[in-house]
């Protein structure tokens, strides 16, 4: 395989040496270079899954369907799997992921270690919340199946705890049930950010998915505007539309950035002013959920020199006036982002020790690799979202200062107990400093 990378491309960094886990899962190789870090399909915008100081654990061999209950709809799988696979097999059986990230090629591993949200997040939370048990292997040899009612916060630091507390083997879901692979899907626009809060306050108890497209580089009183999307499962159909898949590859990689202040403009022009349907229509599951799954390696559009995403979450007594700021400081700098999606998040408390979600408004931003002047800007970004009170998403994340870590992960010292001695990475040799 090529060298294992985060799909922003950042940073940089080459691991010591690299093992392929197997099903089986035989001893690790005493003479691997530690520290040990675990890589599943490297989707992640975060230096997580990487290391320049030991070596990558690889688990995408690690990838059998174990046992499936089709009545209850509970289903025990290898962490390696990657959400694709799984979809394959559940989806015709009339079941569903009761929560997914914006990627089906991520792998329910790191889908657990992460934490992983939805659109759907105020309606069942986290991924965390629909994990019913899993197996963590410890480098000392020792083998244990966590659950969420466990007397010790074992279950507690692996969801959303990196891959630090040691090897995930498999994972046990509930699943949800759904009646075909499509969705009912509402677009509103809304011609600025005061508009967006009062059409989710509208839309969200009766939708439980919902998101927001929004155009980061307006100003004024069109600050904020956007699309926003409610779906739900669809019902039973007597007739479905015949879904076919279109999808295409980037197939090299440009010398400089396709994403610029000029390309931003005219595609945020023509995405707002795009056709919108109130009162919803059918859309497939896929496109709905995964929509940039139909560029194969879409990363290529940022150049070599990569990307950085950036995501956050603020409480929700700071939320308008903090996002105001951000979307204004972005704007000012003319560092638009492609990807701009605003949602809010529930009241449903995460189950994991350094879990991201929490209640509140997150924001998820891409800005392409201008070195300095980028790492300026989301300097000035974390300022304000620190004063606010929130928090950044370590999935998405490759060069969050420590502080700003700690400020975001109040739990983080209850947590370090609990990490395996032979693992660590990149990302948690920065933040831990």
């Amino acid at each position: 395989m090529s060298k294992p990378c985060s799909w922003n491309r950042i940073p940089d960094v080459t691991p010591k040496a690299a093992y392929h886990l197997m099903h089986r899962l035989d001893p690790i190789p005493e003479e691997l270079p530690r520290p040990l870090t675990v890589y599943g399909n490297g989707r992640s915008y975060s230096d997580v899954g990487l290391t320049k100081e030991g070596s990558l654990l690889l688990t995408r061999d690690m990838n059998r369907l174990i046992e499936f209950d089709g009545y209850q709809g509970i289903i025990r799988c290898d962490a390696g799997i990657t959400l694709a696979q799984l979809l394959e097999f559940i989806v015709p059986k009339g079941w569903f992921l009761p929560v997914t990230p914006g990627t089906r090629f991520a792998t329910v591993g790191g889908c657990l270690a992460n934490d992983v949200h939805g659109k759907n997040h105020h309606a069942l939370g986290s991924f965390g919340h629909h994990v019913r048990a899993f197996e963590l292997c410890r480098s000392d040899g020792s083998h244990r199946v966590c659950r969420p009612d466990d007397q010790e916060p074992w279950f507690a630091a692996t969801i959303g705890g990196l891959g630090l507390t040691g090897l995930i083997r498999w994972v046990e879901l509930q699943l949800i049930s759904i009646e075909n692979p499509w969705m009912w899907v509402a677009s509103h626009r809304f011609d600025d950010l005061e508009a967006f809060w009062a059409m989710n306050a509208s839309l969200e108890s009766d939708w439980p998915y919902t998101v927001a497209w929004i155009d980061c580089l307006a100003k004024g009183q069109a600050q904020g505007r956007g699309i926003y999307l409610a779906g739900r499962h669809a019902g039973p159909q007597s007739d479905l539309p015949r879904y076919r898949s279109r999808n295409w590859e980037m197939p090299f990689d440009p010398p400089l950035s396709l994403v610029n202040s000029l390309s931003l403009k005219a595609f945020n022009q023509l995405y707002y002013k795009q056709k919108v349907c109130p009162s919803g229509k059918l859309v497939h599951h896929a496109p709905y959920f995964y929509p940039l799954d139909a560029i194969g390696q879409w990363n290529r559009i940022y150049g070599k020199k990569g990307f950085y995403q950036y995501q956050c979450v603020i409480p929700p007594h700071n939320a308008q006036a903090a996002t105001s700021e951000l979307l204004s400081t972005i704007a000012k700098r003319k560092q638009g982002s492609f990807l701009a999606v605003l949602k809010t998040f529930g009241e449903k408390p995460s189950l994991g020790l350094l879990s991201f979600p929490r209640p509140g408004t997150t924001l998820a931003l891409d800005f392409p690799n201008k070195g300095q002047a980028t790492l300026d800007l989301l300097a000035d970004l974390d300022a304000i979202v620190l004063d606010a009170g929130g928090a950044l998403y370590p999935a998405k994340d490759a060069r969050m200062p420590a502080a700003m870590f700690r400020a975001s992960f109040s739990d983080w010292e209850a947590f370090t107990p609990f990490i395996d001695p032979a693992f660590s990475s990149h990302f948690w040799q920065r933040v831990s400093l």
